[in-house]
């Protein structure tokens, strides 16, 4: 787990510029020119780091999301080592960060949850709370698990490379008009040429002619499609334009049937449509198919009505002489035109490929003028469409931008609410004291409603700004602090609290010290130094202390605190302080000791507990009772151990 260095200055995001960028490890000149460059500019940057906008860093080259992470906290100056003091803290932080994220869907949202820290501001705590709130109650009212699917990484459309494509050229008449479709890029598509030899142009299927004064002459080539010189890009090369709209197709529809379900207006169906229609129309047609499938059927009727032929004799002789009858030829000639009719109608194209004979046979070369025709139209009419359809799309590309954006924006606050119902939280009152009803550790809500679990009440206030919590072994002396911790953590990161309700402070800082290890010389000099200094400034802050009296001797220990207690009395900040020494501590000064008692055992050798804490009530830490659980639990030699150290209680 990373710890953040406890001193940092928080950087003014007001008068962000290049320099402070280039601090940055990793960022140089050109990066740094290439941010500003690609973001317009300073303000533009402010915004998005005020913002979180990941995503908008990541489209730069050079920039991952790991990177564009650490740009965004460095430029905010690390707020979280400026709030969160001690490693207890912060893994109480970690741990919210690591309880949300599952609820994102995209990288987005994964990135915005991974930047969101405590602030101080009240108006962006109650405004960021009021969204979580609002996102809380949508989530009982969606298909979740349907949307959550469709959401799945879902990011901003991606901007795809040119493919170059050398079965077709761009021809130009001049010098002029060659250097700027060169420099709007479009050698990128296709081959520009410049007073080619006539053998050059047969290399290609189709060739357009970008012309000025239409110095070649051209018009009768089948493969060659006009177009002005003044034209926009878009009408030389449509695919600069629609390969961006193919390419993201999948993310539009997905995206498109996410507002529908969301009942949000959305263009995104005119863009799937008209890709479609494109698609449909660029459907090639295989004429010979057509031409023998036609074939077929007329050889079927030539059967058929030949067979019901009758001749006289005079018919027979015909035939003999010149193979062929009156009768015959007319129903050739019927079933041919019908045939001819119809393949005009299913191709649009007027000919007739049939010669007379049984079965009929093709007219090769009739097929190939009809393929040239065919060929020479369906080019035209399909970049006529394609044209049609970049410009429609160009004039679309913002608005679906901006709705995939709100889109990626919502799976945001789907997270946060999906989390906020899943741990039943709620708002918390931004006052100046902490009053909490019903709370309860965040990982005991998954386990509420299976088992026995006790919801909690405790408070602090601007009087009686101090306590020392006292009481029973196991009895949830350290569950509550870090349920306080977790409390004002996710309320100052504008999230709805663990508690039915819960009127908070704001602090500045929030310090959590556990007894996990004792500390040795060294670390007891390193603790007297950094809690003294903490102490002196005049920082509002929330101390939360688990049996440090741990750092030295008993009697050592208590002058240590005493001094403590007096100073954090006197001051704006709060603090509770888990101790087995409040008795010895409160003849060192006048403080309220609040007692977690037990009442025994019930019949699975389990401790009875009141949770909550008996306000001004010093509780015994109750060792026989879990020596008594451990003795009842426990078999053999073991339990002839705890049997005679129970002995001693007696």
């Amino acid at each position: 787990m990373p710890f953040y260095p406890l001193v940092k200055i928080l950087m003014s995001t007001s008068n962000m510029n290049r320099e402070d960028l280039k601090k940055i490890k990793g960022i140089g000149d050109k990066l740094a020119d290439r941010i500003l460059k690609e973001l317009k500019g300073e303000k533009e940057l402010i915004k998005v780091v005020e913002n979180r906008e990941v995503d908008r860093l990541v489209q730069i080259e050079g920039i991952s999301q790991r990177k564009a992470i650490e740009i965004i906290n460095n430029l905010l100056g690390n707020p979280l080592p400026q709030f969160l003091k001690g490693e207890g803290a912060y893994k109480i932080y970690q741990d919210i960060i690591d309880k949300i994220i599952p609820y994102a869907n995209t990288p987005h949202s994964r990135n915005r949850i991974l930047l969101l820290h405590p602030r101080k501001d009240p108006k962006w705590i109650e405004k960021h709370l009021d969204m979580v709130m609002d996102s809380k109650k949508m989530v009982h009212k969606l298909p979740i698990q349907k949307i959550r699917k469709l959401l799945k990484n879902i990011k901003m459309p991606e901007n795809v490379k040119p493919k170059f494509n050398p079965t077709r050229a761009i021809l130009t008449e001049n010098e002029e008009d060659y250097e700027r479709l060169i420099k709007k890029g479009l050698n990128q598509y296709h081959p520009i040429l410049l007073n080619p030899e006539n053998f050059e142009l047969k290399e290609y299927e189709i060739i357009t002619y970008v012309y000025s004064e239409g110095l070649f002459e051209i018009e009768t080539a089948p493969n060659i499609i006009m177009v002005h010189s003044r034209a926009e890009k878009h009408q030389i090369v449509p695919e600069t334009i629609l390969d961006y709209f193919r390419e993201n197709k999948k993310l539009f529809k997905k995206t498109l049937k996410l507002r529908r379900l969301l009942g949000m207006e959305t263009i995104l169906g005119e863009i799937i449509d008209t890709l479609e229609d494109l698609e449909e129309s660029e459907t090639k047609q295989d004429l010979e198919e057509i031409v023998n499938s036609i074939k077929s059927e007329a050889d079927e009727k030539l059967e058929k009505h030949i067979k019901k032929i009758k001749l006289e004799g005079e018919e027979i002789l015909k035939i003999l002489d010149k193979g062929t009858t009156s009768k015959i030829d007319n129903i050739f000639e019927k079933i041919i035109r019908e045939a001819v009719k119809k393949l005009k109608k299913e191709t649009g194209i007027d000919f007739n490929p049939y010669m007379k004979s049984y079965p009929l046979k093709i007219d090769e070369k009739e097929l190939q003028r009809a393929e040239e025709i065919e060929f020479s139209k369906k080019t035209i009419k399909t970049f006529e469409k394609k044209v049609k359809a970049a410009e429609k799309l160009s004039k679309l590309k913002t608005k679906a931008e901006k709705e995939i954006k709100e889109i990626i924006e919502f799976d945001y606050k789907l997270a946060l609410g999906c989390f906020a119902a899943k741990y039943k939280l709620e708002k918390p009152q931004i006052t100046n004291k902490i009053n909490l009803k019903k709370a309860l550790h965040l990982n005991l809500i998954p386990k509420e409603n299976s088992e026995k679990i006790q919801r909690i009440n405790y408070k602090l206030d601007n009087k009686e700004n101090i306590s020392l919590l006292t009481g029973a072994n196991s009895g949830g002396k350290t569950t509550l602090l870090e349920t306080i911790a977790q409390t004002i953590i996710l309320a100052q990161m504008g999230l709805p609290v663990p508690a039915k309700k819960a009127q908070i402070k704001i602090f500045d800082e929030i310090h959590l010290h556990t007894k996990e290890k004792t500390l040795n010389a060294g670390e007891f000099e390193s603790f007297l130094r950094t809690f003294t200094s903490t102490l002196i400034n005049k920082k509002q802050k929330l101390i939360l202390l688990d049996e440090i009296e741990a750092i030295t001797e008993l009697e050592a220990a208590v002058k240590i605190l005493s001094t403590f207690i007096e100073l954090i009395k006197n001051s704006k900040s709060y603090a509770i302080i888990v101790t087995h020494m409040a008795h010895e501590i409160s003849k060192e000064i006048n403080i309220r000791i609040d007692g977690i008692e037990a009442k025994g055992l019930d019949e699975n050798y389990n401790l009875i507990v009141n949770r909550t804490p008996k306000m001004n009530h010093l509780a015994k830490s109750t060792p026989e009772l879990i020596l008594k659980m451990l003795h009842e639990k426990s078999k053999g030699k073991t339990k002839k151990i705890y049997a005679k150290i129970l002995e001693k209680f007696k």
